[in-house]
């Protein structure tokens, strides 16, 4: 029987870990063999001599045991134990998998009550109102389902930045073992340009030739030293970009072709982005920047902001530790903080009325803030604790704590848990209550989306902005891979009304400490300068800012922001550069 290609033994991974699900195995071994089918998916190395080679277990996330398994899909197209599967629910089943907040269990249940068979299945009895009428299901099921159908329609190809950046990781490495003649790899494509969902997987590889080959879900771009920069620019991308920057260089009486700029027969620049970016008098656009917007008329006039990096970030503002939803006690993330080179950490524990994480109470606030006076001792001045909380923003716009309690805080992260569904009017106005509130810091996560999971509330982000310009409070950007909430689109108008950002990891364990970067890569692409980041900042000035907000924070209709000016007496880091997960080129 021929062989199956990485593609689809990829996809039969899948489907094996979607059918084991409804049965009701083990939901860790069901993750272990999606983060193994991910891998197969990029896999930049011929699948056939892997296992020829015994090397299956090089692949992130495969063991032996799934190793076994990819063997025989390879060698089969199928597997027995999969094949008894497939006769217990039919192949259109697997669409339903797709569907933002669908469970297993809930996926079975539709399929065995209304003999949901397919995605349009699903549409037709969720519009007909019939899965509300189901016990186990209910009217809340069928609403999210309704919401989140053009969800799964739209990423059905696309990947989180966190897997996608695993992903990439791994198949340069890969490159660099099966082909010793590249002296140079470097990723394009969607992730370079930092894009919160991640389609286009593409590297870019320096060696004699030029070539472009499709590897399963892999687009490898094979150059020469001389046209690399040409090959670079074009496989990252956007679209949008090349084709206004070609636009822009046909005017000036240049031709920018796939091998580089010319002005008539003759190559003027190809080597580096770098030089055909100054060949057209234009200041250098980085990547995260070219989605074809007004790049080009910035970069044209010199306009374009030295956007912040991961070296700039003095330190750490909302995470979780053990005190209410996080896996690691308020010492082990500092001093995780502290080792990755920062000057403060800021824990920001929910409060009290979020009782599905563990808020804290009066008591437990009182706790937690001895255990940080008593380490902050112990730091004796290098580094510092700062005492926060992610309070609640409740129905009416209040506060989780009273003010006296509140008051006691280095900084406040006001939040939306619950009543997501409210009209967009109600909401607006209870976040906007919220960010009068003299006490608030910074807004967390605005819009509350969650990325292939569910859209935001109904909100109108630009009086919210307006909020947070007029009263000083920062815009978080969350830098969860889930979230990356407030979206880079909206940055820009932020920018314009005078805002200032937090770049905060919404940390649950020391490893979300780590998501930082990606918050950066979110500042970057909505061309925050790091002048304008709250967590930018030296501890020093920081604690001067807040002190300062507290003290004139007695009449919140008057208090006004100090936006443009709040994150210049930062400076640009003077640590080392702490390195990420993948660098880009530049």
């Amino acid at each position: 029987m021929a062989k199956t290609d990485p593609r689809t033994v990829a996809s039969l991974l899948r489907e094996y870990a979607h059918r084991t699900s409804l049965r009701g195995d083990n939901p860790y071994r069901t993750k272990a063999y999606l983060r193994a089918a991910d891998s197969l998916a990029a896999l930049s190395q011929p699948l056939d001599r892997m296992i020829a080679e015994g090397a299956l277990t090089r692949i992130p996330g495969i063991g032996d045991a799934i190793a076994d398994i990819v063997r025989k899909l390879y060698e089969t197209g199928t597997h027995p134990r999969l094949e008894k599967l497939r006769q217990e629910v039919p192949a259109g089943v697997m669409e339903l998998f797709t569907v933002p907040g669908l469970r297993p269990d809930k996926i079975l249940k539709l399929h065995q009550a209304l003999g949901v068979n397919s995605l349009a299945d699903l549409e037709a009895v969720a519009k007909a109102d019939r899965i509300r009428s189901v016990k186990g299901l209910g009217a809340s099921l069928q609403t999210k389902i309704l919401q989140n159908l053009a969800i799964a329609r739209s990423g059905e190809t696309q990947l989180h930045l966190h897997k996608a950046a695993a992903l990439l990781e791994h198949a340069v490495i890969s490159l660099k073992q099966e082909h010793p003649e590249f002296s140079r790899v470097e990723i394009a494509g969607d992730f370079r340009r930092g894009c919160e969902l991640v389609a286009d997987l593409a590297l870019v590889a320096l060696g004699k030739r030029r070539t472009e080959t499709e590897q399963s879900t892999l687009r490898l771009v094979g150059t020469d030293k001389k046209h690399f920069g040409a090959s670079l620019l074009e496989a990252t991308g956007s679209a949008a970009h090349l084709e206004r920057l070609k636009t822009y260089a046909t005017e000036r009486g240049f031709a920018l072709k796939r091998d580089g700029l010319y002005r008539g027969r003759k190559l003027i620049a190809s080597a580096t982005e770098a030089q055909i970016y100054e060949a057209l008098d234009l200041q250098f656009i980085e990547p995260e920047l070219r989605e074809g917007r007004d790049e080009i008329e910035r970069a044209a006039s010199q306009q374009l902001p030295p956007l912040v990096r991961d070296e700039d970030l003095h330190g750490i503002l909302h995470s979780h530790t053990t005190a209410s939803d996080g896996t690691e006690t308020l010492e082990a993330m500092a001093e995780a903080t502290r080792k990755r080179g920062f000057e403060y950490y800021g824990v920001a524990d929910h409060s009290q009325s979020a009782h599905y994480a563990g808020g804290l109470s009066l008591q437990e606030i009182a706790e937690q803030h001895r255990e940080a006076d008593r380490l902050n001792r112990k730091y004796g001045g290098e580094f510092r604790i700062l005492k926060g909380i992610e309070a609640d923003i409740l129905a009416d716009g209040s506060l989780d704590y009273p003010d006296h309690i509140l008051k006691q805080f280095d900084f406040v992260v006001a939040s939306v848990h619950s009543r997501f569904r409210l009209p967009e009017k109600e909401q607006t106005e209870r976040i906007i209550a919220a960010v009068a509130n003299p006490v608030t810091t910074i807004i967390g996560h605005m819009t509350g989306r969650q990325l292939l999971r569910r859209p935001g509330y109904d909100l109108d982000v630009e009086k919210v902005l307006r909020a947070c310009a007029r009263y000083g409070v920062a815009v978080e950007i969350n830098a969860h891979p889930w979230r990356l909430d407030l979206d880079w689109r909206w940055h820009q108008k932020a920018l314009d009304y005078g805002c200032i950002f937090s770049i905060n990891p919404d940390a649950h364990s020391i490893r979300e400490l780590d998501h930082m970067h990606w918050g950066v890569e979110m500042a970057r692409k909505g061309g925050i300068p790091w002048t304008r980041v709250l967590n930018a900042m030296s501890g020093a000035d920081l604690l001067a800012h807040l002190a300062k907000r507290k003290s004139t924070s007695g009449t919140s209709g008057k208090r006004r922001s100090p936006a443009r000016n709040a994150a210049a007496s930062g400076s640009s880091s003077q640590r080392p550069h702490k390195g990420t997960v993948l660098g880009n080129s530049r």
